[in-house]
Formats: structure tokens, sequence, C-alpha cells
């Protein structure tokens, strides 16, 4: 596995996968990995296109000393489902729209954030967007611990194929 490619969803594409994206982007980078593993977001209705992500996703992820301020909202496109490696949904509701999205041959392509994280009890990493500023902590925690998950993951997939 020279190249992945891991595209984040959930539905407006302005709280949690941007949140995934900025800080598995990071880890990546940090891990050396930022020329092999291509990181992108996208939700599953983003009602609205081209919109920067949530104000209070943009505050907890400076708080970490992450910016996601280039981020923008996007509907997820046939062709993604070509393109990237991995399609991981934020929960349950989104997982099923991209499987029915999902043409046949990239049906395995399709997980869940969490399968990475099998520490954390839930699923589902929650919408945080009707929350509070607490709400985008407790999901930035989750993504935090998940995104650590997936880039061991991916770092043990590309030892293989390198041997």
């Amino acid at each position: 596995m020279s190249e992945v490619k891991v595209l984040f969803c959930c539905m407006g594409n302005i709280c949690r996968s941007p949140m995934a994206e900025g800080v598995f982007r990071t880890l990546v980078e940090q891990a050396g990995f930022g020329n092999r593993i291509l990181v992108d977001s996208a939700g599953t209705h983003a009602d609205f296109p081209n919109s920067s992500p949530d104000p209070r996703a943009l505050r907890a992820m400076a708080e970490r000393g992450i910016d996601i301020s280039g981020c923008r909202a996007r509907r997820i496109v046939h062709s993604d489902f070509e393109r990237f490696d991995l399609i991981l949904a934020m929960d349950w509701r989104n997982h099923d729209a991209l499987r029915f999205m999902c043409p046949k041959p990239h049906a395995h392509k399709l997980g869940r954030l969490l399968d990475y994280a099998p520490q954390v009890k839930a699923r589902d990493v929650l919408d945080p967007f009707h929350g509070d500023e607490s709400a985008f902590e407790h999901v930035l925690e989750i993504v935090e611990i998940a995104a650590k998950g997936l880039l061991d993951h991916l770092r043990e997939s590309m030892k293989s194929t390198q041997t």
C-alpha cells in the first residue's frame, strides 16, 4: 500500500468530519506520512456547500493547535467512492446513507470511524451541532482516540505491504 486516501463523512460536513479530517491530518503529518496518506472530508447531505466549519468546531480545534478554517463543506460525490480507499462515517445514519449511495464494487471501503476505537464504548460519534461547547469537546476527544487507532491500523497495513 504505497498511498492511502481516507475520507471522513458526517451529515453536513461542518462539525464532525472536518474535525476528524483535521485531527487525522495532523497525526499523519506528525508521523511523517503526509506524502502517503491523503485526508479529506465530505457530508452525506452538506446542505450548505462551501461553508466553513461550525465556529464551535473551529474553537475546539484551535485550542489543540489545529487549524481547520480552510475546510469547506461539500457533499460526497460518486467519484469519491472510486477515489478513496477508506470512507469512514461518523455514525450509523451516515453509514447507511453511504451504503445506499455507494456502488457495490466499492462497498468494502465503507466503515465507521469508531471501528478504530474499540476502547470507546459508543459506536457513533454523536452530532454536536445542537449542543454546547462541551459537546464539541466530547466529539474531539473521541475523534482523537479513533484517529490514533486508524493511524496505527494504516501504519501496520503499510508495513505488511512493504515486506
